[in-house]
């Protein structure tokens, strides 16, 4: 397993302290299962709709909390009137799979248990996530319908991290993409999937686990109804792309929404420019669909 932290690893455990809650107007947020892992819930004064989301903060995996997405889990449930439920769950290399994805089938089991006290109808809640986070809720979609419990009615993913293949191309470490590049990515699967991410191994394993890497998964069928989004220079738009297109070929409805010459996470990181504002509208306007 991997055992030194880079550098933007390091500086998460610094900056993510001093990330303050940050309500939007007209939501309140609760803690909800103290301790790790656990829950915020954003529950608007005017709940208009039964339904609920279920959101997956994103960090590679080895970093982030579901604090950082206050804003947009705020601002969600304050424009669709829907309770959204952020999931923290623990970081790998520390805790790897399935503990990552197990947290958040958690957070899905106590929304679930919950929804009667939320106001919530437990056969509408979406999940979503961002970057590692969409790539945990798509995971969750994938076990959930294994399970063949309550399901899902749909998936809002922002540029979701789907394939530790996309790791092993050696040639894209040489593009450097802006906040997520390939030599960050082979240490953040490396760490999720227990393989030492160094110069002598080749960044995705032959076989991982059922549930490990969305990407993997040979048969899509059944799966809800999916938003994609991404920056089409994003180091994931080619992997999320290829998912979209897969999702279709199997019969699930997915909308595939590329935004030129946007890098990883604009839109967390640059929430107020209007290609962020415009880029997260498209993908509410999408979800609206299920909160009506």
């Amino acid at each position: 397993m991997p055992v030194a932290s880079p550098w933007f690893r390091q500086l998460s455990r610094l900056a993510l302290p001093l990330i303050r809650s940050a309500a939007s107007p007209g939501v309140v947020i609760e803690q909800a299962i103290p301790g790790a892992p656990g829950v915020r819930v954003h529950r608007p004064e005017q709940i208009r709709s039964r339904a609920a989301l279920l959101w997956i903060h994103g960090g590679g995996l080895v970093m982030g909390a579901a604090k950082q997405d206050d804003r947009l889990c705020g601002a969600t449930a304050a424009e669709l009137g829907i309770v959204v439920v952020a999931a923290d769950y623990r970081l790998a290399p520390e805790f790897p799979f399935p503990t990552p994805l197990d947290d958040c089938h958690l957070a899905w089991t106590w929304l679930l248990r919950n929804a009667a006290r939320l106001g919530v109808d437990p056969g509408r809640v979406i999940v979503g996530g961002q970057s590692a986070g969409g790539g945990l809720a798509a995971a969750l979609a994938q076990r959930l319908y294994d399970e063949d419990g309550v399901q899902p009615i749909a998936q809002w993913l922002f540029c979701p991290m789907l394939d530790d293949r996309t790791a092993a191309r050696r040639e894209l470490d040489e593009i450097g993409h802006r906040v997520w590049n390939n030599k960050n990515n082979r240490y953040g699967w490396g760490a999720y999937l227990g393989s030492r991410p160094d110069e002598n191994e080749p960044g995705a394993l032959e076989s991982p686990p059922r549930h490990a890497v969305p990407a993997r998964r040979d048969d899509l069928t059944g799966l809800p109804p999916a938003w994609i989004g991404v920056g089409d220079v994003d180091l994931f738009h080619e992997e999320d792309l290829a998912y979209a297109d897969r999702l279709r070929a199997a019969g699930v409805a997915a909308a595939f929404h590329a935004v030129p010459g946007a890098p990883h996470g604009f839109e967390a990181w640059a929430p107020n420019t209007t290609i962020s504002r415009d880029f997260v509208n498209a993908g509410r306007q999408w979800l609206s669909d299920f909160t009506r």
